[in-house]
């Protein structure tokens, strides 16, 4: 039955209607205004099912007792909602950017992928760093309206383009450069990285607001995305990785300990804690990295790191996308579910019945995770200029 209905899915895909399949990649991120889940698809683990693990979370992340929808739905996995508090406590507690432009970045990201759970999360904080509800809704506005000074402009540039070109341009690194230091700088692109992962989740999930939060996206301001084309990928690092053994994006990251520390948890589970097999595991990460021209990324799991032949995957034909021969009908929901996340920050009604007619709730979980943490790979290696070696092979040659 499961396999009928993969089909039947597959069937839909191909239909004249069907153009999503005919591209190698799918649209930008932020070509269409997104549509949201008014109810959740998952709902949050009652605590009639919390084991010890689950209290241990919560006396951890919500030592106040109030546990928001976005950790109780995560803790249906509770490594991978320890695996992603962990980060975000860090970013919020633990930043070394002001208050008022972190909640610039985190605030523009929930504008762009219209997460109402975060954005209803940082007005309030914005608000504690000194925002206006006039600055409040000018975020949603976007960069260029009027009243931002060029450094504000600045961080909201920077949300806009790692979302939509999953890369930073040479004038917004630089015009931040002038003001942050290297730390800083990797915080900047963090931010913006952690929060669209986290709103990619949510969104297919269907996550709502927390009833104790009043502030909602506004509703009169258009969705509009407006980015100059992608530049070409950088040549040389932006951030040189450190002297020493052990792969370029380790020794990149290694440049700030304690923020590599905390993000290393999301890897960690993706590449071990996950229940995904090694090829669906590897094909997500590799169609991702592809939507996202992440060059390194596609290397090392093409190579060394991922293997992807090892697991019976051609590199070529997920670059080719989901409309090319030979896939299985699961292998191209698993594909298209990572199209839809790179282009709208959520999976579509269609996709959701389709993966979760083969997958339980804690595989679902991990197959969004996959997509979503190598979402923010893609974006810091871009943005850093993390570089290949002679030996790696890079992206093929496909339009």
């Amino acid at each position: 039955m499961k396999r009928f209905c993969a089909c039947l899915f597959l069937s839909m895909l191909v239909s004249p209607v069907g153009q999503v399949i005919a591209q190698s990649r799918p649209d930008a991120p932020g070509s269409r205004e997104p549509v949201r889940l008014t109810t959740p698809r998952i709902a949050p683990l009652p605590e009639s099912e919390w084991t010890d693990r689950h209290r241990a979370l919560v006396r951890e992340y919500a030592p106040d007792g109030r546990v928001g929808n976005a950790l109780s739905t995560l803790m249906h996995v509770p490594e991978l909602a320890e695996a992603v508090m962990r980060f975000d406590r860090f970013l919020e507690q633990e930043s070394a950017l002001e208050p008022r432009h972190r909640s610039l970045l985190l605030l523009r990201t929930a504008w762009l992928t219209h997460n109402q759970y975060q954005w209803s999360v940082f007005a309030s904080n914005g608000r504690a760093a000194g925002l206006t509800d006039a600055e409040l809704r000018r975020i949603a506005v976007g960069p260029d309206a009027d009243g931002w000074d060029d450094f504000d402009a600045t961080h909201l540039r920077l949300a806009d383009e790692l979302y939509r070109n999953s890369y930073v341009s040479d004038q917004t690194w630089t015009t931040l450069g002038v003001h942050y230091n290297l730390l800083q700088m990797m915080e900047a692109v963090a931010n913006v990285n952690q929060s669209t992962l986290l709103a990619m989740m949510l969104n297919s999930l269907g996550v709502q607001p927390n009833d104790w939060t009043t502030d909602r996206l506004p509703t009169d301001v258009a969705y509009r995305v407006a980015v100059p084309e992608r530049e070409p990928a950088l040549v040389n690092p932006r951030i040189a990785p450190l002297e020493g053994r052990g792969i370029r994006v380790t020794r990149t990251f290694g440049r700030h300990p304690r923020l590599s520390a905390v993000q290393g948890g999301t890897y960690n589970f993706v590449l071990g804690a996950s229940p995904l097999t090694d090829h669906d595991r590897e094909l997500l990460i590799l169609r991702i990295g592809w939507n996202c021209q992440a060059e390194y990324e596609w290397a090392k799991h093409v190579g060394s790191v991922g293997r992807a032949r090892d697991h019976g995957l051609e590199p070529q034909l997920i670059a080719q996308g989901p409309g090319a021969d030979g896939w299985s009908p699961f292998s191209v929901t698993l594909l298209i579910l990572a199209d839809e996340l790179y282009r709208d920050a959520a999976v579509s009604n269609e996709t959701w019945d389709a993966i979760t007619t083969d997958f339980d709730t804690r595989e679902t979980i991990s197959a969004l995770m996959t997509v979503s943490t190598y979402r923010l790979v893609s974006m810091s290696l871009n943005a850093f200029g993390v570089q290949i070696l002679e030996t790696d092979e890079g992206l093929p040659d496909i339009p």
